[in-house]
């Protein structure tokens, strides 16, 4: 697959993010009209431990990685969903691939959920709708999830969704002014179709 051809594919599958939906949960695009309930969550720093970006001092802060976002948007490139409860329409996390790799059939994603809604399997809701869409529209045959090692309810997520692990990656990322091993999941097509 050349380099045009792979942006090609890449644009054309998040020309229109879709809107997805699962029993509890609908994934959708972000508006600055979630920066309240986006701020409300991302300023916990318990919420922020596990993942690369410091959390939200100020609403600017939620609103500068809404428009982060909104670019992606436009510029149909690979985006996260805003993750909503449909029992009262709030924003409560974010689910989402991070990369896309058309060449190699193989995607990641990542996720982040209000401290309020940890522990009642949402997250694993969202994670195999994410998975199907990857499968089943972005053509994918290997999709990946890298959780720090003391991750356990992420890695708990993965193995909820029927990712494997693979093994521990040595200081594979420096956020936060340290070095951090991370574990490696993923789960191929084929494991996906006999799940």
């Amino acid at each position: 697959m050349k380099g045009t051809e792979i942006i090609k594919k890449i644009k054309q599958v998040f020309r229109d993010l879709p809107r997805l939906e699962t029993e509890r949960i609908i994934l959708r695009k972000m508006s600055l009209r979630d920066v309240s309930d986006l701020f409300e969550y991302a300023s916990e720093p318990e919420v922020t431990k596990y993942v690369t970006w410091d959390y939200h001092r100020t609403v600017a802060d939620s609103k500068y990685f809404l428009n982060l976002v909104l670019q992606k948007y436009k510029d149909h490139d690979v985006s996260p969903w805003g993750m909503v409860l449909k029992e009262n329409n709030k924003l409560i996390g974010t689910c989402g691939y991070a990369w896309w790799m058309p060449e190699n059939y193989r995607a990641e994603f990542g996720y982040a959920l209000s401290m309020k809604y940890w522990n009642q399997g949402l997250m694993t809701e969202a994670v195999r709708e994410i998975i199907r869409f990857g499968f089943e529209t972005m053509e994918l045959n290997r999709i990946e999830a890298r959780c720090k090692t003391d991750n356990l309810a992420s890695e708990k997520v993965m193995q909820k969704c029927g990712m494997k692990f693979e093994g521990i990656m040595r200081q594979q990322m420096h956020v936060k002014d340290e070095y951090h091993d991370l574990k490696m999941y993923s789960i191929l097509k084929k494991e996906y179709q006999t799940v």
